[in-house]
């Protein structure tokens, strides 16, 4: 593996999800494959779990850990190329990237799309800048587009519960108080897209009209509006809220009650309720859900750790 962005980095889920499970089983049994290696971590945006278990996962593997809060700590940083810096910019990528680069053998690197311009979130321009300049492996924290560590945390974390070798997976759209990004979404498809493909779940998205996702990462999901038809002998759902991708970034009304409670539930085959969190309680997700047995996301959390520690094992392998 030499970055880490998507799906398409990662050639057999079984093999990447058994791996990271027989982590968790010996956390420190690979302790001296970073001995003497530093990861560095770059946020240009807020983190809780993402910083906390990559870190941690780090830690498990022997490496030393640099964090930048580039939003806080950082200069502000110019991506176009071409331009007269006479403006509030005050490092070029170029430069800032190719020092990150000199200080550690593998970055991670998060950044929020703007939400404002489909075009320029959508090309990865940043992402794709940052590994070009850097000369080193990089992983993305979550991006623009896609939020990987997550979407394999949550296949990891579906493996470990199911009760059929083919579970039912419901993708929900969930009510929301501002427009978020569609990374989280847009990455738990494609990688359930590609797990149905390797007969590994049966994948389902529910969303109210004018919630499409891109078709880029929607390929062989059965999609559907109606909710209660989608919940109908689910094994999992996941609740995500997202704005439009088609009229970018914008938030349509929906008169239907689209949060998942214990009467919702109720019409599943007993499913276990997953969400990436931060989650708005009594919103997006129901607190009797959220506190109930069938509540999966602390455990869910919990796994962002060997998520993160087996992309870092194959990076620094590849370093070899």
């Amino acid at each position: 593996m030499k970055n880490f962005f998507s799906v398409a980095d990662v050639t057999n889920l079984k093999s990447v999800v058994d791996e990271a499970l027989s982590l968790k089983a010996n956390p420190f049994g690979h302790e001296d494959l970073g001995k003497h290696k530093t990861i560095g971590l770059v946020f240009l945006n807020p983190s809780l779990r993402t910083r906390l278990s990559t870190q941690k996962a780090a830690m498990n593997l022997g490496m030393q850990v640099i964090v930048m809060n580039m939003d806080k700590d950082g200069w502000a940083l110019e991506t176009r190329d071409g331009v007269i810096m006479n403006g509030t910019t005050v490092e070029h990528i170029r430069e800032a990237a190719a020092v990150m680069g000199e200080y550690c053998d593998i970055l991670g690197l998060r950044s929020f799309p703007s939400l404002k311009d489909k075009e320029a979130d959508y090309t990865e321009d940043l992402f794709n800048k940052f590994v070009k300049f850097a000369a080193v492996p990089v992983v993305s924290l979550e991006s623009a587009t896609r939020h990987p560590l997550q979407s394999l945390t949550d296949l990891i974390t579906i493996t470990e519960h199911k009760k059929t070798n083919k579970p039912k997976v419901v993708l929900a759209w969930a009510p929301h108080v501002k427009a978020l990004p569609q990374a989280v979404p847009n990455s738990f498809a494609e990688w359930m897209c590609k797990a149905q493909e390797e007969d590994l779940v049966d994948f389902t998205i529910a969303h109210p009209a004018g919630y499409e996702l891109s078709e880029e990462f929607t390929e062989g999901a059965k999609i559907t509006n109606k909710l209660d038809e989608a919940l109908a002998d689910a094994d999992f759902v996941y609740v995500k809220n997202w704005s439009s991708f088609k009229e970018y970034g914008e938030v349509y009304p929906v008169a239907e009650n689209w949060m998942m409670d214990n009467e919702k539930l109720k019409l599943t085959n007993d499913a276990k309720v997953m969400h990436c969190l931060p989650v708005r309680r009594d919103l997006e997700l129901s607190s009797e859900i959220l506190d109930g047995p069938n509540s999966l996301v602390i455990k869910e959390a919990g796994n962002r750790v060997w998520a993160a520690q087996v992309v870092l094992k194959r990076l620094l392998e590849g370093l070899k």
